[in-house]
């Protein structure tokens, strides 16, 4: 059974910076596409970054966002920096049953629990 579990999230002044982990257990992440999303109250769940066989972001995080992964230690992460009030969010971890990512978060097969990410201004 594959789980996913995310952590870092917190409370965090506008420009500053947060680590979000994901921790997958259940299988070896190596051969498989990992992605970030978010959700905030009231809005649809959005693209964040996925790590695949290429790596890209969404257009609103680029070069203030991070995505990496340590497969000896099966867990993706999320840097984030300049952080702003707009991203403040449930940040989500999602892995998916093949290597190329996806910016749809219907074509991810696994997904975490959420960890909150508040910005203050």
């Amino acid at each position: 059974q594959v789980q996913l579990v995310e952590s870092g999230g917190g409370l965090v002044q506008a420009g500053g910076s947060l680590r979000l982990s994901c921790a997958v257990s259940g299988r070896t992440i190596s051969s498989y596409a990992m992605g970030w999303f978010r959700q905030a109250p009231g809005k649809e769940r959005e693209f964040v970054a996925a790590d695949g066989r290429s790596t890209f972001y969404a257009d609103f995080v680029k070069g203030r966002f991070t995505i990496s992964r340590d497969n000896a230690k099966n867990t993706v992460y999320l840097q984030m920096n300049s952080l702003k009030p707009e991203d403040t969010a449930v940040y989500y971890c999602a892995e998916r049953n093949q290597g190329w990512g996806s910016r749809r978060w219907l074509e991810y097969d696994y997904w975490g629990q959420g960890t909150q990410v508040a910005v203050s201004s």
